[in-house]
């Protein structure tokens, strides 16, 4: 039984993330643009550069960087493809709604791009024993720790 932590969310340290962008290979990207000017469409291009398979998660999209979309985290876990880790690149206000799926998937991994913060959602999370980075750029991340 967990008490609710009144202990503000923390990352991890520098270790841990390591361990896990060493440890995971495929990365649903919820909320991925098809427009390259855009700030998910360069990051998870440049995570597939770095051998990531990259797995769009976008509704009302066929594909994006070559990769089949899918509409939602659930039809993509239905058809047989659990992802290592959610990278998220949709405004806080969705947060809990990813965490709540992330949670009934045992997906072990949630990773919160850049002011994309939600203190309780990622909270939450962590509780049900999932790995949460939060409000840090995962290109930004790999590049500081893997090079």
């Amino acid at each position: 039984m967990h008490c609710m932590s009144s202990l503000p969310f923390q990352n991890p340290d520098d270790e841990t993330i390591r361990k896990l962008l060493q440890r995971i290979r495929s990365i649903a990207v919820v909320g991925l643009s098809p427009r390259p000017e855009r700030p998910s469409h360069g990051v998870a291009n440049a995570l597939k550069s770095f051998g990531y398979q990259i797995i769009p998660v976008r509704p009302g999209v066929d594909e994006v960087l070559g990769e089949r979309a899918w509409p939602d985290l659930n039809t993509l876990v239905q058809a047989g493809h659990k992802p290592d880790l959610v990278d998220v690149f949709r405004a806080p206000v969705h947060v809990p709604e990813i965490v709540e799926t992330v949670i009934e998937l045992e997906i072990e991994a949630l990773w919160l791009q850049e002011g994309v913060v939600n203190e309780v959602a990622a909270v939450k999370a962590r509780e049900a024993d999932i790995t949460v980075i939060m409000d840090r750029c995962m290109y930004k991340e790999y590049v500081r720790l893997m090079r």
